[in-house]
């Protein structure tokens, strides 16, 4: 953040000059400074660390939910998988640049589309400070400049780290206002920052339901949401039940509090009988709370009653919800009917099943046989991700390198002119 105070309209023109000397420049001028932060994190983790540690503090006396102080919370190997993600980026290969597509017409015209930066990427988020790194390297690696605005309940750690992503830049030779934090945490401020227009290229913002509606009802700059994630994992008849057990247990106990754990079981009702008791039981020993239709309670006393808003519910916490249906068409109708289009999984050995839920399932992701914790960037090779896109327009799914690049038409000729 620059030195002395300044408006966030002279932070947003600081950007905007930032990104056009990183649109041109080099990849080994941006990894350099993704390789540079990644040493930083590590020489700076005592003073990131106690930024944290004061963070935490004030959200636990202000009676944050242990969800929330998770999210916020960092550790040595939270930090050192900062620091891998910023390597892991640098690893990747540059998009700017890619040419996408090209052919010649037949009045000899050569046109092709290449990859180009977006420009200034905003990035409105909650207590996550690894969406700090992760977003400003990405946007780097782009071409981008990051104008972060994070909560006030991160504001020191993020501080620290971004002090870490300018410092890097600068040892690399790039602007550090390629990297910049609005340390003004007033919710006029976020207001403001939302309608950027001239300023910020594009939006993504990444938390709860209180911050959408808020893009929704006040941005004026294009951008890309980062939706709620009520992931669901549904358990075929011709699930193996073992593999059903464990894929449940690590899609929602692993991390409850991320947007791709499993919010809400759909079991097949040929299996409902073996798996809801041994699910639930399971699920207990992890804490997990259960609630569900009065199929699954007949079958598990344990699960509670489920109301309509239980079953289309984020809890980002030990809770689910439980349903039991009849038929594949049934648990396709009822993911329709409650999902937010983020992930959703199928347990099943009989190909044609998984096939059908892979076709007529309708989100950005959509997993046969495994956890839905795998849909994140990281984890599908990105490298990081920015966050996970659940519309349909410019991205959809964990959003990487390539989700911040635009692409620009660039046509070659020998002097043809149009008759």
């Amino acid at each position: 953040m620059p030195d002395g105070p300044v408006t966030l309209e002279e932070l947003g023109g600081r950007a905007v000059a930032a990104s056009r000397i990183l649109a041109l420049a080099s990849t080994i001028q941006k990894d350099e400074a993704l390789s540079q932060a990644a040493d930083l994190l590590r020489a700076r983790a005592g003073e990131i660390l106690a930024a944290n540690h004061a963070d935490v503090a004030n959200a636990t006396a202000g009676g944050a939910t242990e969800t929330i102080v998770d999210r916020l919370r960092l550790s040595d190997s939270r930090l050192e998988a900062m620091a891998a993600g910023l390597r892991a980026v640098a690893r990747l290969e540059d998009p700017v640049g890619e040419i996408v597509e090209g052919h010649v017409r037949p009045n000899g015209l050569r046109v092709e589309r290449v990859r180009v930066p977006l420009g200034v990427v905003g990035i409105i988020y909650e207590n996550r400070p690894n969406v700090t790194s992760d977003a400003a390297a990405l946007c780097l690696k782009a071409g981008n400049a990051a104008f972060l605005r994070g909560s006030s309940g991160a504001l020191q750690t993020n501080t620290a780290v971004a002090a870490v992503l300018r410092d890097g830049a600068v040892k690399a030779g790039l602007p550090a206002d390629g990297v910049s934090l609005v340390t003004d945490t007033r919710h006029e401020t976020a207001e403001r920052f939302v309608q950027l227009r001239g300023l910020i290229d594009c939006l993504i913002p990444r938390g709860g339901p209180a911050l959408i509606a808020m893009i929704l009802d006040k941005a004026t700059v294009p951008y890309v949401l980062d939706g709620d994630g009520n992931c669901h994992v549904y358990i075929d008849a011709a699930a193996d039940l073992d593999m059903a057990e464990r894929i449940v247990v690590n899609a929602k106990v692993q991390r409850p509090s991320v947007c791709n754990a499993a919010e809400s079981l759909v079991i097949h009702a040929a299996v409902a009988g073996d798996f809801v008791p041994r699910i639930a039981a399971r699920l207990a020993t992890h804490g997990v709370t259960l609630v569900g239709d009065d199929r699954a309670r007949s079958l598990a006393p344990s699960v509670g009653p489920a109301t309509e808003e239980d079953f289309a519910k984020e809890y980002l916490d030990l809770k689910a919800s439980v349903a039991v249906v009849d038929s594949l068409d049934a648990a396709i109708a009822h993911i329709s009917a409650y999902g937010s289009g983020h992930s959703e999984a199928i347990v099943t050995a009989d190909l044609g099943a998984a096939q059908r839920f892979v076709r007529e399932v309708d989100a950005a992701a959509v997993v046969v046989n495994a956890s839905t914790r795998f849909i994140d960037g990281a984890e599908l090779g990105l490298g990081a991700e920015v966050g996970i896109s659940t519309q349909k327009l410019h991205a959809r799914g964990p959003m990487g390198l390539r989700a911040l690049t635009s692409v620009k038409y660039v046509v070659y000729g020998e002097g043809q002119v149009r008759t």
